[in-house]
């Protein structure tokens, strides 16, 4: 006879039979949510919708709203999308279909298969997309050998999954099928096609676009917007992994237990250094470019990057100053504070305005400025004797998240600024299916340069980190696209590298903390790499700035 389970849903305790579905119980409560659910922690932790209770437990239920919640929506749109086009095309009609990088709210994809791509196809493809959510169909999961899963994927001709499950430390991988389609993917699914309601694709360029909601209107396709600056560096950035012959992490992991560790991140590093050198160049060649802006989100290598620039700035004959527009702060009682009542430093209301283009302006005309420092533990600016003069080839590099903003250097002629976007757009990718979130590569980042030179625990920068990304959405992404250029600073190496020293740290996050199952994630997804040894790693390169060892005073 089955029994009766208690189900504790944020406060409110109900009972259900042994062997009801999540996803049922979901149902009950969904009037009381704000988004659709469709993930849950039980007892704290991750839970897909399918699975049934047995005892006693604690649900929280997560929406589309949420972040893990929306990238369960973006992966099983996915998954419908790639069946939808082989139920359209045939396997024997498509060779590959790539899901490459973040793009216009969704993921720009591109298509290999003898039936052209076109406007006309991707309707058909739609068509088939909106049939399947109709329907309703489950997404079954099964648990199979990794060795299973390799000859699997060889039959399948995903010969990425192939390559990458070769060197997957896991004894078993979870396969999900979709009405006879199967895929491994990266994380949890819906429960069943009828949750995945608003899509839409788009051709662009070469490929296509699957267009997503965002996470703030999750029913809701937003404009397409091809960002055409981003799209060029991620396909520069393609081209370079093409280059080197490491597309996924599994040709990264090949090249590893090779023994080409060296020659990759020498090449690597040569290709990031003649680029540095190209916007040297560029500015070098107009004279009127007094001001060169930097700007990009955290632990997008901006600091480095400044130094480097700096000494192409030399090469090409001229003399670079670095100023942080983080030094032009408002003493921090005056400091506006955020909904929470926490001061905001990511506002530019945090910013002296006023001061700092007046101390730009009086350089350009070449007068000496005084320059401040502010003092982070006061919370007060200071003058320190900190005089600046500029020569006929000095040149300033200004580096603050506000660079791109007009607003931040309003009185400056336009003709004396160069504006550079700097962010870390990964070229790697786990498989065909499964994209690498810049995100997930900058938080790694700043998981490892936090605890090395500030001293904060990786729970501690992970609790932090929505703030951070909050501030990045509000102050810098809508600026990108006004850049005179963008660089990207992701090594194809890196994260091989960064996993030495993220593991130790998140394997100290506690079962009981919030920050708990995003650690797990994070551990699961670094679990993909072989490690690279740090010694070969030259110390002027752009990751010294997250690992230590640099020759630059950070």
């Amino acid at each position: 006879m089955e029994e009766m389970c208690k189900v504790n849903v944020g406060g409110i305790e109900k009972e259900y039979l042994e062997g009801t579905s999540i996803a049922d119980i979901a149902k009950d409560f969904q009037s009381q949510y704000d988004g659709q659910i469709v993930i849950c922690k039980k007892n704290g932790k991750l839970t897909e919708l399918l699975k049934k209770i047995s005892s006693n437990c604690e649900l929280e239920l997560l929406t589309t709203k949420s972040t893990l919640g929306h990238e369960v929506y973006k992966r099983s749109a996915t998954l419908i999308m790639l069946k939808a086009f082989y139920d359209v095309l045939g396997t024997k009609d498509i060779k590959r279909i790539y899901v490459r990088y973040s793009l216009s709210r969704g993921y720009y994809c591109t298509f290999e298969a003898k039936t052209p791509l076109t406007q006309e196809l991707l309707d058909r493809v739609k068509v088939q997309m909106k049939k399947l959510v109709d329907e309703d169909i489950t997404i079954n999961k099964r648990n199979i050998p990794a060795l299973s899963a390799v000859e699997l994927f060889a039959r399948h001709k995903m010969y990425d999954k192939e390559r990458l499950f070769k060197f997957r430390r896991a004894s078993r991988v979870n396969i999900y099928n979709l009405k006879g389609f199967e895929d491994y993917f990266y994380g949890y699914m819906v429960p069943s096609t009828g949750y995945i309601k608003h899509f839409d694709l788009k051709l662009y360029d070469s490929g296509f676009v699957l267009q997503l909601p965002t996470r703030k209107e999750p029913e809701k396709i937003p404009e397409f917007d091809p960002q055409p600056n981003l799209f060029k560096v991620l396909k520069e950035s393609e081209a370079w992994g093409d280059m080197m012959g490491v597309d996924t992490v599994g040709a990264l992991n090949e090249k590893i237990a090779l023994g080409k560790s060296q020659n990759l991140i020498l090449v690597s590093e040569a290709l990031m250094e003649k680029k540095i050198g190209d916007i040297a160049q560029k500015i070098a060649s107009n004279t009127e470019k007094k001001i060169i802006l930097v700007a990009g989100p955290s632990s997008s290598g901006k600091t480095t990057f400044s130094h480097r620039l700096g000494i192409q700035l030399r090469a090409c004959g001229y003399t670079p100053h670095t100023i942080s527009v983080d030094n032009y702060f408002i003493d921090r009682i005056h400091t506006p504070r955020d909904e929470n009542g926490n001061y905001n430093f990511e506002t530019i209301k945090a910013i002296d305005v006023e001061l700092l283009n007046k101390d730009m302006l009086s350089l350009i005309a070449g007068e000496e400025v005084s320059l401040p420092t502010y003092n982070f533990i006061t919370g007060k600016r200071e003058f320190n004797g900190n005089y600046i003069k500029l020569g006929n080839n000095d040149v300033l590099i200004i580096e603050g998240i506000h660079g791109l903003n007009e607003e931040l250097t309003y009185k400056l002629p336009k003709k004396n600024k160069y504006k550079i976007y700097i962010s870390a757009l990964t070229q790697l990718n786990i498989d065909e299916h499964n994209r690498i979130s810049t995100t997930d590569g900058r938080l790694i980042r700043r998981i490892v340069r936090d605890a090395r030179t500030r001293g904060i625990s990786a729970e501690e920068t992970l609790m932090r980190w929505g703030s951070v990304r909050h501030g990045e959405e509000s102050y810098i992404f809508p600026f990108q696209e006004g850049a005179d250029i963008m660089f990207n600073s992701a090594l194809i190496y890196e994260l091989a590298v960064l996993k030495i020293y993220a593991e130790p740290l998140l394997f100290g996050i506690q079962k009981d903390s919030p920050v708990y199952v995003e650690a797990k994630r994070l551990l699961k997804f670094l679990d993909y790499f072989l490690a690279i040894d740090t010694t070969g790693i030259p110390n002027n390169s752009l990751v010294r700035e997250f690992i230590g060892g640099g020759c630059f005073d950070l």
